[in-house]
């Protein structure tokens, strides 16, 4: 028994002796605790929106102060046509449009009821819902405020939601899924590729080559840029196909953007590959380090919004935030290159960045 419990505190010893498997058994619970915490909420906060008033009345007035301050809303901007609301939604901030009928006060007085029009960008369709049942629950509350007369007065709302009229769950998950799974796959499969050369002994042979190590790399990346390429195509129709996802904008362009990211992608595996030496743990740092920020820190599924402001300059060194946001402006806005040059440029910052990090890190370790 005494040989057991020698055993015991000898594992013990082990394991408060290897740093990283303490890192893993508290600090990994600790980190994905604030993370969710943080993150995996319904509430909304600051969202911006636009208001199109068209009666400009001490009334509209009231309401607007009353939307604004409610901590749900930041008025990004004051419409003046109905022209002008379909091209504040392809910019991409604007979240939600409020629209007040001509003569809102008047008709709120004499016929007892006036309309207000919410207008949702429901690519992301939760969003959109809860922004609408938002503005809604404020207009009722400014009304049980004015309804101490006999006759109640009434505001009713009209809802419109645009990019996505019947408010299908697969607009919003196929974009964050073509994400997902191109960032994971492609990083899965070139992380392993040079640590596979290095644990089977094959990585002098290559260095003994007149290959250069930008050559090595490359080589390392093209078969998977094409084989990930026919990926996305696959997700692509099946999404369309199968969920009716649309392809409002360029398809030429749609591919390229689906290149540029597996590109970036694949540079990102072949880093990590880069910076490890057994394949074991290169497919652990790309499915943990990778798959959490992807699902949690893109906007995928829970609005950046909504994240307080570390989490938030954490989101916006995550790629995948970027493709998902050129995905949406494609496919469900049909926008062109116009409006998603600065992510476009991004992407390119980033696989760049991923490739020249590679062939240093190749150079002084392998070379």
């Amino acid at each position: 028994m005494n040989r057991f419990w020698g055993f015991v505190v000898k594992e013990f010893l082990h394991i408060f002796r290897d740093y990283r498997t303490l890192l893993i058994l508290f600090g990994m619970p600790a980190v994905q605790l604030i993370l969710f915490g943080y993150v995996v909420t319904n509430e909304i906060k600051d969202a911006r929106i636009a208001i199109l008033d068209q009666s400009k009345d001490e009334t509209t007035r009231k309401i607007t102060e009353k939307i604004t301050s409610s901590g749900y809303f930041r008025l990004d901007r004051n419409l003046h046509t109905y022209s002008e609301i379909e091209e504040a939604f392809k910019e991409g901030d604007i979240k939600l449009v409020i629209v007040f009928e001509s003569n809102f006060t008047r008709k709120l007085e004499r016929e007892r009821q006036a309309h207000v029009q919410l207008i949702g960008d429901a690519s992301d369709p939760n969003t959109a819902n809860i922004l609408v049942n938002y503005a809604t629950g404020i207009l009722n509350n400014y009304l049980r405020t004015r309804n101490a007369e006999a006759i109640p007065l009434q505001i009713l709302p009209e809802t419109r939601m645009m990019y996505n009229k019947e408010l299908k769950g697969v607009f919003m998950f196929v974009p964050g899924l073509m994400a997902m799974l191109l960032m994971l796959i492609s990083a899965l499969m070139t992380s392993i590729s040079i640590t596979k050369e290095k644990e089977l002994g094959t990585m002098e042979l290559l260095l003994a080559s007149p290959l250069r190590p930008m050559q090595i790399v490359v080589g390392k990346v093209f078969p998977y840029v094409f084989l990930a390429f026919i990926n996305a195509c696959i997700i692509i129709l099946l999404g369309n196909i199968v969920f009716g996802v649309p392809v409002r904008g360029s398809v030429t362009l749609l591919l390229f953007e689906n290149f540029l990211f597996i590109s970036m992608a694949l540079s990102l595996g072949v880093l990590i590959s880069c910076l490890t030496n057994s394949q074991q743990l290169a497919m652990m740092i790309s499915l943990v380090a990778l798959m959490l920020p992807t699902i949690l820190l893109s906007g995928f599924i829970f609005p950046v919004e909504n994240m307080p402001k570390v989490l938030q300059w954490l989101c916006h060194i995550m790629p995948p935030m970027y493709f998902i946001t050129i995905i949406k402006s494609i496919m469900l806005k049909g926008n062109g290159l116009f409006y998603i040059w600065k992510e476009t440029l991004i992407l390119v910052g980033f696989t760049l960045f991923f490739i020249l990090l590679s062939v240093k890190k190749f150079k002084i370790r392998l070379a």
